[in-house]
């Protein structure tokens, strides 16, 4: 079920978001909203294709309204106090409920998906950083997210359009995050922001302990830097889509070289 290309390349990337498999029985609990799959991570899978020789990849197919395997197994709140959805998500992004009346997935249900969907994403992603840490002696997981760039019920205003997520500078080595965190600011037309209002989900959290040897980082890309418009039915943008690519690129590309150099561990 989990997806997975291996590659000897030190970069490991994580796509928890792009899946829109719904098993059947979850599919006849979600009502008109939850059937939209509105907050699917749209096209991200394409849009890291091929930019780095060597990366290894892990795909859940699965979707987040299914289960987020970006959130912690006990649905600790990775944002306490803010609107946010959790472990099998009740809403959407805007706070509109997903299931029919009476069909939410009770505790049972929920340990059930853990179980089937959740464990086998973060087993596979753990024996991948372990295998390339193996090879390099360090390994770097760059997870790949997006999000719509207007969501009122989760943040205010307009979100950047490269969001950097390194739990508050503590899930990689300062000169990751620095390399990162240029890199993009120096994009031409692009907006950024370090550990804004995304900090790293579970995933980035849980895997980045730079004193073991394994880096994480988030990037949340706005989708308005990639799809033709943010509304169904959610169309890549070719021509923006290579343009955010080069920049994308460059950053896997030059943490790649971080590892090569030596510089990553002086």
């Amino acid at each position: 079920m989990i997806e997975v290309t291996r590659g000897d390349s030190p970069i490991v990337l994580g796509l928890p978001h792009t899946g829109t498999d719904v098993p059947p029985d979850a599919w006849e609990r979600l009502n008109e909203t939850g059937r939209a799959l509105a907050d699917t991570d749209w096209h991200i899978h394409r849009l890291y294709d091929g930019l780095l020789e060597g990366a290894t990849t892990v795909r859940t197919p699965v979707h987040r309204y299914v289960i987020d395997v970006n959130r912690a197994p006990d649905d600790e709140s990775l944002y306490p106090g803010q609107n946010t959805t959790g472990l099998c998500p009740l809403t959407d992004f805007d706070g509109r409920p997903i299931y029919r009346d009476g069909q939410e997935p009770d505790a049972a249900e929920i340990a059930r998906r853990v179980d089937a969907f959740h464990r086998p994403y973060h087993e596979a992603l753990s024996a991948e950083l372990d295998r390339v840490r193996g090879i390099h002696g360090v390994a770097i997981l760059y997870d790949c997210h997006s999000i719509r760039s207007e969501i009122s019920f989760l943040f205010p205003g307009i979100l950047p359009d490269f969001n950097i997520g390194t739990n508050q500078s503590a899930s990689c080595a300062p000169i990751v995050e620095r390399t990162v965190e240029q890199l993009c600011a120096a994009a031409p037309g692009y907006t950024s922001i370090l550990n804004g209002r995304f900090k790293g989900g579970w995933t980035t959290r849980h895997y980045g302990r730079p004193e073991t040897g394994v880096h994480a980082i988030q990037m949340e890309l706005a989708q308005s830097t990639y799809l033709a418009s943010e509304t169904p039915p959610w169309t890549y943008s070719q021509v923006d889509g290579d343009k955010i690519r080069n920049h994308l690129s460059n950053i896997l590309n030059a943490l790649q070289r971080l590892v090569q150099t030596g510089e990553l561990n002086r």
